[in-house]
């Protein structure tokens, strides 16, 4: 690569031109830096990745996508039905997998599920964390036992199992990963979606914090990777819970998490997280809307959030009645529609079970 390189710059030399100068420039850096992360590049045969939330949707997915690249898994859920056909999906394919039914929010139950793992396949290598709930309301239409489900399911889910994770993916040094799913709601504070936005900004904290303390030790620990998803098409709007205006909170969520533009394909963003855990990148961003306001936000953070008003102004009012609704039990008229046949589409595919309604 030396070699073509130093031709390349004897061409532009001779030629003295001021547009092939910058232009190889830019193809020299781009050659440098992916031969910079094919030599880090991960391994994952025979490699043990733990997958918080991987019974359903995105975390299913990941899991598919480790075990097509030789690693062995490990998927936690609460639904032991949901876990039961995700694991003879994944058998199907050949994968060998671990599975446990359990609540991540419960550091006792946390520390056993990765004990349990640890001790199934001898090791452990790389931790996604993925596991989540989303809470669709208005604030005042919100307990605070349902903001409280939220840390728990979001956050400290995620500080339990890499704190537990953690003396095993130690082991592994610099070959160890640990993937955070955060969300753009981490980034930027979206209407409608406090106990969420709350739960993943306290994420995205963890997460670069780890990053700092992890990649600077005397030998250097496991590489940390920020994933920030914008809306992405998994079916999850089927296990979203909605308070407030159900049906009308419902039909707002799913059509913004079903338009082709504004959102990503649930299998692509699998496969472009496990690229960038295998590179071991620090941050990885999914979606035009995740790069779109990641950016608005970092120039014009007080901007963004009357923009984020704005939004709010459009959606349902509140009703002054608090409690949530999980959508595959609303059947609303909505869950018929033309409009959401891409989430209804990634929802059977993903294990999401939607209603008969949906089908």
């Amino acid at each position: 690569m030396r070699d073509a390189g130093s031709g390349v710059m004897a061409f532009i030399k001779k030629r003295r031109s001021p547009v092939l100068f910058p232009a190889a420039a830019l193809g020299a850096a781009a050659l440098a830096r992916t031969a910079f992360r094919a030599l880090r590049r991960l391994d994952l045969r025979g490699r043990v990745v733990v997958i918080t939330g991987g019974s359903r949707g995105l975390g299913l997915l990941l899991a598919e996508e480790f075990g097509r690249r030789g690693a062995r898994v490990a998927i936690v859920g609460r639904d032991a039905g949901a876990l039961d056909r995700a694991a003879q999906r994944l058998r199907a394919l050949g994968i060998e997998v671990h599975t446990a039914a359990c609540d991540l929010g419960d550091r006792a139950a946390a520390e056993a599920f990765i004990d349990g793992a640890a001790r199934a396949f001898g090791r452990i290598d790389v931790l996604v964390n993925n596991a989540g709930v989303i809470q669709v309301a208005p604030m005042q239409d919100l307990s605070v036992e349902e903001l409280n489900e939220a840390m728990r399911s979001n956050y400290w889910s995620a500080v339990h199992a890499t704190l537990s994770a953690l003396p095993h993916l130690e082991k592994q040094g610099r070959a160890a990963r640990i993937v955070n799913v955060v969300s753009i709601g981490g980034r930027v504070a979206l209407p409608h979606l406090l106990g969420y936005n709350a739960s993943k900004f306290a994420m995205m904290g963890f997460s670069e914090t780890l990053q700092a303390e992890l990649s600077h030790g005397s030998a250097g620990g496991p590489r940390v990777t920020t994933v920030i998803p914008g809306p992405m098409r998994t079916g999850s709007i089927y296990n979203a819970e909605f308070g407030g205006n159900q049906q009308l909170e419902f039909g707002w969520f799913g059509l913004a998490s079903s338009i082709p533009v504004a959102t990503i394909d649930a299998r692509r963003a699998a496969r472009r997280v496990v690229a960038a855990a295998r590179e071991g990148r620090p941050e990885v961003k999914l979606g035009l809307s995740a790069h779109l306001l990641s950016w608005a936000h970092g120039i014009a953070p007080q901007a963004t959030v009357r923009l984020m008003g704005l939004v709010n102004a459009l959606l349902p009012a509140p009703r002054g009645v608090e409690g949530t609704t999980r959508g595959r039990d609303l059947r609303t008229p909505a869950q018929r529609s033309v409009l959401l046949r891409l989430s209804n589409e990634a929802a059977r595919r993903n294990n999401e079970a939607p209603p008969e309604a949906a089908r």
